[in-house]
């Protein structure tokens, strides 16, 4: 019974504060521009879903897309840091640097560059999702147990099966775990790189509608930002559920 009641707790809590958040709107009559109620913000959603929709493919095509060369490139850059101490030495601060500059302020920048196509958002999904890849894949890759390490030696491994067969499946959880952080951030960046310039997508939607003071919409798209970033996530649970033998448990 505890542990139902524990489990339970998350969602009863957010249930209690979507209730006073209406309570409080409609006993003291805030006006829809300054804050609208939970059921005016469902509402919204549910009567403006096809735009939504519409939005929310742009965005999750740009999140999707940024998340594969992120994958790639983390993956690559990952390794080479395993395999040269110095390299990683000398790219591991500059990563960590890199993650201090707002996304925000890079994204006019790029636009400059690549225009007002895709390429911007997409790329603005890289920086964001690239960071939590690569470090949690290359932390992963200097904890392997030694002793594997050497037996492949001893069998005159060499440095690519050493990587197949010992290095890449044991980092593929810590690999993952760099993948779900990513996920989360992917929509936020394919959003904050729609905010500058676009023509669709949720963060157009969002800055539109903030523009015409309509904050039931404004809520909305930040509700279905929610979801697709939940979404994502859940993607990656479902990739490591495909990749990974030990996450499926037989019932």
């Amino acid at each position: 019974m505890k542990d139902k009641l524990r489990k339970a707790a998350p969602a009863l809590m957010i249930v209690a504060l979507l209730f006073f958040w209406e309570m409080v709107v409609r006993l003291f009559q805030v006006p829809m521009y300054v804050l609208p109620a939970p059921s005016s913000v469902v509402s919204a959603l549910f009567h403006n879903i096809p735009d939504y929709l519409y939005h929310s493919g742009t965005t999750v095509m740009e999140a999707l897309v940024g998340m594969a060369i992120s994958l790639v490139i983390g993956v690559m850059i990952g390794i080479i840091m395993d395999a040269f101490p110095l390299v990683r030495d000398c790219l591991y601060p500059v990563l960590v640097v890199s993650q201090t500059v707002p996304v925000i302020v890079l994204t006019p920048i790029f636009i400059i560059y690549l225009g007002f196509g895709y390429a911007p958002k997409i790329l603005t999904v890289v920086l964001m999702c690239f960071f939590p890849i690569v470090v949690n894949f290359c932390d992963g890759l200097g904890t392997i147990d030694p002793g594997y390490e050497n037996l492949v030696r001893t069998y005159g491994g060499s440095p690519w099966q050493m990587y197949r067969i010992v290095k890449l499946p044991s980092a593929m959880i810590s690999l993952l775990s760099g993948m779900k952080v990513a996920a989360t951030y992917s929509i936020s960046g394919a959003v904050v790189g729609e905010w500058i310039a676009s023509q669709s997508g949720l963060g157009y939607y969002l800055i539109r509608a903030k523009n015409n003071y309509l904050m039931d919409k404004v809520f909305a798209c930040v509700l279905m930002i929610i979801l697709l970033s939940l979404f994502m996530n859940w993607l990656v649970k479902l990739f490591a559920y495909l990749v990974l033998p030990m996450n499926r448990r037989k019932k």
